[in-house]
């Protein structure tokens, strides 16, 4: 089980568009709130998690260009079985094609 401390940061490749569309399914039945700008507070269980995010400048590869979004990730109320569950889905979920 990997380990997930209450608050961490990633680089998501994504674009807000993209990751707005995207969580929804990534929290699967847990309430989701889209009330604030650049961020997320998901209720888990007796918890719950917030997202914020911030938009990077895109990552460059030659011509190509790469959209980057930084996530800080906030959990409440959960203890560290709560929290690896939680994300082991939202994980998968989010994981995107790589050939």
């Amino acid at each position: 089980m990997r380990d997930f401390p209450p608050r961490f940061e990633r680089e998501h490749g994504a674009t807000v568009a993209e990751w707005l569309g995207w969580l929804p399914g990534a929290v699967r039945d847990c309430p989701l709130d889209l009330s604030t700008p650049s961020q997320a507070r998901i209720g888990i269980g007796a918890g719950g998690l917030t997202l914020g995010w911030q938009v990077l400048p895109p990552r460059k590869l030659g011509l190509a260009q790469f959209p980057r979004l930084q996530v800080v990730y906030t959990f409440d109320g959960l203890d560290d079985a709560e929290r690896a569950a939680f994300m082991r889905y939202f994980d998968l979920y989010m994981q995107r094609g790589g050939g």
